[in-house]
């Protein structure tokens, strides 16, 4: 993405000079500094004279819009965004309204919001339709754009199927929990009737023993009675 910058151009000054003459002097001072540090990469050197220049000037379009430019060199996207928005609507040049535009696309770009970068860029295209840097530019955005929108789908349906099998391994889970619930009691079942039929086993058996014992004791007592 290529930022747009713009180079004030140098006005020879009449003798006598005012007082905003002179003001506006000091401005494209700084901002002639502050191209030459931005030249130079050296951007936040560059970003102070901008600012200086501001303080000269605070409606100059020039300093307002390198300002930006400096930010967003330095990755400050959210304040280079605030720079180019505040100068949108302070001239009436149609190349510069465009290349503003060009650097909002740029912001909103760099923040992955591609909608709205598409939106800056066709603004700029209005005021400049020959731009092959925007035209490309917002090719560029479009393809994001979709890419963005693909891959928000795609992870929604990996979300739902991922929920589906949460949704099937939790029935399967409470599937499994009843039919050891289940088996659990049919054992219980089993191991009750199991115990009944071993008390009732122990129980005639017990009978069957006493039964003995009486007649062993009653043929005992017989043989004791033919003895005497």
């Amino acid at each position: 993405m290529k930022i747009k910058f713009h180079i004030i151009a140098l006005l020879v000054l009449t003798a006598w000079g005012s007082i905003s003459s002179i003001s506006a002097q000091n401005e494209r001072r700084f901002v002639r500094k502050g191209h030459d540090y931005y030249e130079n990469e050296k951007y936040v050197e560059s970003e102070v004279e901008f600012r200086k220049a501001l303080e000269k000037d605070p409606e100059s379009f020039e300093a307002r819009f390198n300002l930006g430019d400096a930010l967003f060199k330095q990755e400050k996207i959210d304040e280079a965004l605030e720079q180019f928005q505040a100068i949108r609507n302070n001239t009436d040049d149609k190349q510069k309204i465009s290349d503003v535009y060009h650097n909002i696309g740029n912001a909103f770009f760099a923040r992955q919001e591609y909608e709205k970068s598409i939106e800056a860029y066709k603004e700029a295209l209005r005021n400049d339709p020959y731009d092959n840097e925007t035209r490309y530019n917002l090719i560029i955005a479009q393809k994001m754009l979709k890419k963005q929108q693909q891959d928000k789908q795609d992870q929604e349906q990996e979300k739902e199927q991922q929920q589906e099998q949460e949704q099937q391994d939790q029935e399967q889970q409470e599937q499994e929990q009843q039919d050891q619930q289940q088996q659990d009691q049919q054992q219980q079942q089993i191991s009750k009737e199991n115990a009944e039929r071993i008390l009732k086993s122990l129980d005639e058996n017990e009978k069957e023993l006493q039964e003995r014992l009486r007649k062993a004791r009653q043929q005992q007592q017989k043989k004791t009675e033919k003895n005497w």
